[in-house]
């Protein structure tokens, strides 16, 4: 009766498993896909401050300077980036 009781619980409870599987690996995907979203618009983000090193017209100064205490940790990416390739 022990091992009937736990095998039908067994098979009872195995769809709500492999959805909970399917919902973590699902969950996984989609902040994988965040992050790399974030980082593209960092990157953009970077880019449009940054732009007069690479010789784009460059937005007004006071903007920028407002900006850049927001781009201390893009440009040591940046900086990072650029050492490895």
């Amino acid at each position: 009766m022990k091992t009937f009781l736990k095998r039908t619980l067994y098979w009872i409870s195995m769809p709500i498993r492999v959805l909970w599987e399917f919902n973590k690996g699902f969950r996984l995907y989609y902040l994988r896909g965040l992050r790399w979203g974030e980082e593209e618009l960092e990157d953009v983000f970077a880019l449009l401050i940054l732009e007069d090193y690479i010789g784009f017209p460059n937005l007004p100064v006071d903007l920028s300077y407002r900006f850049l205490p927001h781009m201390v940790r893009e440009m040591y990416v940046m900086q990072e980036k650029s050492l490895i390739h």
